[in-house]
């Protein structure tokens, strides 16, 4: 079986290989440092598991396979961490312009595959 790297050629490709990318970049630099994102000590096992692990996975996934499956594994686990984030807004206590940021984020790197997945960019 031969495995040849999917590069990716149209320009929804890229939108969608360029989201992998990040989100596989984020999950290296919160498995290696995840004091840059403010997680306290005691927690930082588990924070380096399930956030740097799980997104630096994934992220790899979406680029070696390339698949709409796995980017649209990847729009949805985006989305959902919006859908969190609004959840956060809404019912957690604390500034709501705190939590903006983050908001758009993950909304941001949920429309890279999603435009690419629904050919609004092809």
């Amino acid at each position: 079986m031969n495995f040849t790297f999917p590069w990716p050629y149209s320009p929804g490709e890229w939108l969608a290989w360029i989201g992998a990318a990040l989100t596989m970049l984020f999950g290296i630099l919160h498995l290696l440092v995840p004091q840059v994102f403010g997680t306290a000590p005691s927690s930082r096992g588990g924070s380096r598991s399930l956030l740097g692990g799980f997104y630096a996975g994934i992220g790899l996934s979406a680029i070696l396979f390339a698949q709409p499956f796995t980017y649209a594994a990847l729009c949805l686990g985006w989305a959902l961490a919006a859908l969190g984030q609004v959840f956060s807004i809404l019912f957690d206590k604390g500034s709501a312009s705190a939590k903006l940021p983050m908001l758009v984020g993950a909304l941001f790197m949920a429309a890279l595959p999603f435009l690419f997945l629904w050919g609004y960019v092809s």
